[in-house]
């Protein structure tokens, strides 16, 4: 039997950051030269490359694993079921609970047994861990609930993607603009029927020359201190990877599951730049000869930006909760979910409603 979602919720931050509240940062290039472009030139250029015209950042009152078990509670709730019941509680994050300042990272006890605590599940059998796989933590979490359900091991699993990249970005980095805060997750559970629910999968990950791609590094301003570490990515090289594989993972995923591609009705892919994940869709169709239908991908980055392993499962919640204009998953829908990230690491999934 096949694993169905029966519940999501997701945990979209209130501080609402705007492009224009950056024109005051200064801008340093990887080689730690100031740029010479005025910054309304270096914002106008980013938003027409990635689509992002605000983001959603953190309270400093808040930390991860809080708004993790906020997310959850609202899936637990729309699913309608007893929080005792869960079998597996599995977190995807990459940063642990990072205080507002950016300077500490908190892991001990891992952010899944905080949320549990949380949610103040009793069951001891109820098992609670993180996984650290980048961007597509959430998604690579839910194949991982699928084998358990699948080999009887679990029937009822929470699965959490939740980050704060606000606090490890660098101001000085025009790529700090991408980044934001969030959580989404779902419960899945064990299914009655073969042709609902995840009908496949893919996931691959790529280190011989790729994993150095997305990585802590220090501050593109040299002044600034040096036992200090900030997220740092090679945007060219993610996006030439990017789209060379996450295609082929995408059509490794869907030709196992037996649908056609013109059963796909939606596909929900990390939101880490709108030029390239459209790209990335354009490609993905050219494989099978075919034409990108029109609204086969919802975009939520324009007003939240990326956040990470919350990315997919946030878009998943907002479109199930007619919270997304213009776009709807009915019963019978077949959708494909699927990331990439630090790693480098690649995922699919095939899902049939």
């Amino acid at each position: 039997m096949n694993s169905i979602i029966t519940g999501t919720g997701s945990y979209i931050p209130d501080v609402v950051k705007k492009n224009d509240d950056f024109l005051e940062n200064t801008f340093y290039s990887e080689k730690n030269d100031r740029l010479t472009d005025p910054n309304p030139s270096i914002i106008e250029k980013f938003q027409s490359i990635t689509g992002i015209e605000e983001r959603r950042y953190l309270k400093s009152t808040l930390l991860n694993s809080e708004i993790a078990a906020l997310a959850s509670h609202r899936a637990i709730e729309a699913a309608n079921i007893d929080p005792e019941e869960i079998d597996h509680i599995i977190f995807a994050h990459n940063f642990g609970d990072m205080d507002a300042n950016g300077k500490q990272s908190d892991m001990l006890p891992s952010l899944a047994s905080k949320v549990k605590n949380l949610l103040r599940i009793k069951n001891p059998d109820c098992v609670a861990y993180d996984i650290v796989f980048g961007c597509p933590g959430w998604v690579q979490g839910m194949i991982q609930a699928d084998q358990y359900i699948q080999s009887g091991m679990s029937k009822k699993c929470l699965v959490i993607g939740s980050e704060t990249l606000s606090r490890v970005i660098d101001p000085h980095d025009r790529d700090s603009m991408i980044y934001s805060d969030g959580a989404g997750a779902c419960i899945l559970e064990k299914g009655e029927n073969e042709k609902k629910g995840i009908l496949s999968y893919a996931c691959q990950t790529y280190t011989f020359e790729e994993s150095n791609y997305i990585f802590f590094g220090e501050s593109n301003k040299t002044e600034e201190t040096e036992d200090t570490l900030y997220l740092k990515m090679h945007g060219r090289k993610i996006y030439e990877f990017a789209l060379n594989k996450v295609p082929l993972a995408m059509k490794k995923a869907l030709d196992e599951s037996g649908l056609g591609i013109d059963k796909i009705k939606k596909i929900l892919i990390h939101q880490a730049n709108e030029k390239m994940d459209e790209a990335i869709i354009k490609r993905f169709y050219r494989l099978y000869k075919n034409q990108v239908p029109e609204g086969i991908m919802p975009m939520s980055i324009n007003k939240l930006g990326n956040s990470s392993v919350a990315t997919v499962p946030t878009l998943l919640d907002l479109i199930l909760n007619d919270n997304l204009e213009k776009h709807k998953i009915v019963k019978g829908d077949a959708i494909i979910l699927a990331s990439v990230g630090a790693g480098m690491n690649i995922n699919a999934i095939v899902y049939q409603y």
